[in-house]
């Protein structure tokens, strides 16, 4: 089963400073990083990614950002933003869309249109357009069990487990981090 981008493709909008400083816009146009996953029905629209924070701003950025790590979890010390379609037909026996994962972030996830499972350890919440998730470096999966597309925004930003925290979990589990991506 294949699928093209569903719907609008989304559109990224940059701004920035002229040599004089005045605000500009440096590139308006499709999102230019698109990357689908046939064996998990998940499509990823790489929208932007800072290196640390505080984010450095210059007056023109030099590179394409979403072209330089692309991975799952942000980069150390930085923030990722992504649109993700997940499409539907592609849960797996246990229920689930995406694999099992963790990383060590918070993540801010939107439902922009259609439905979608978060699935934890001992729940799952159904989530639908309008509403947020926080996600905060939980294992986690996802499972669009719907007939229509769900399309999330998810803003990443670089974590750090609490000490205590890191008691309570596995004694490996930054070992089993999902640091790597669909893009590795």
């Amino acid at each position: 089963m294949t699928h093209e981008p569903q719907g609008r493709v989304p559109r990224r909008v940059v701004t920035g400073h002229d040599d004089s400083g005045t605000s500009v816009v440096l590139s308006d146009g499709t999102v230019p990083v698109h990357q689908y996953m046939p064996q998990d029905g998940v499509g990823f629209y790489e929208i932007w990614q800072t290196e640390h924070s505080p984010a450095v701003i210059a007056p023109a950025e030099p590179d394409e950002p979403t072209r330089r790590t692309l991975r799952v979890a942000p980069p150390s010390g930085g923030t990722k933003i992504r649109i993700n379609e997940f499409f539907p037909g592609h849960v797996n026996e246990r229920g689930h869309q995406s694999p099992v994962h963790r990383t060590e972030s918070i993540d801010y996830g939107i439902v922009l249109e259609g439905e979608i499972y978060l699935v934890l350890d001992d729940s799952e919440v159904l989530l639908q357009a309008g509403d947020v998730v926080i996600q905060r470096g939980t294992d986690h999966a996802w499972a669009n069990r719907s007939t229509s597309v769900c399309r999330v925004a998810f803003i990443l930003i670089d974590g750090l487990f609490d000490e205590k925290l890191l008691e309570l979990l596995p004694g490996n589990v930054r070992d089993g981090l999902l640091t790597g991506g669909p893009h590795d």
